[in-house]
């Protein structure tokens, strides 16, 4: 049960970089279109995009919180 578990944070540990990389580039692509236009509001998609991925990675790393602490739960 262990290994599974552990399987699982490896696995929940790679998404959270995965969506911290795509919200990181969103940013980016944000950043580099009100630089070109000089406007703001061209971006929206972007920052939905980034706000989404965002969030994502904040649900797996909640996820691979309770992971850890069944993990610990487990192991006493």
């Amino acid at each position: 049960m262990t290994y599974f578990l552990v399987a699982v944070l490896v696995v929940l540990a790679i998404m959270v970089v995965v969506s911290l990389v795509r919200g990181v580039v969103a940013f980016m692509k944000t950043t580099k279109i009100d630089l070109e236009t000089g406007e703001g509001e061209t971006a929206t998609d972007m920052q939905l995009m980034q706000n989404k991925a965002m969030f994502a990675r904040i649900k797996y790393q909640a996820a691979a919180i309770a992971v850890v602490a069944l993990i610990l739960m487990l192991s006493r």
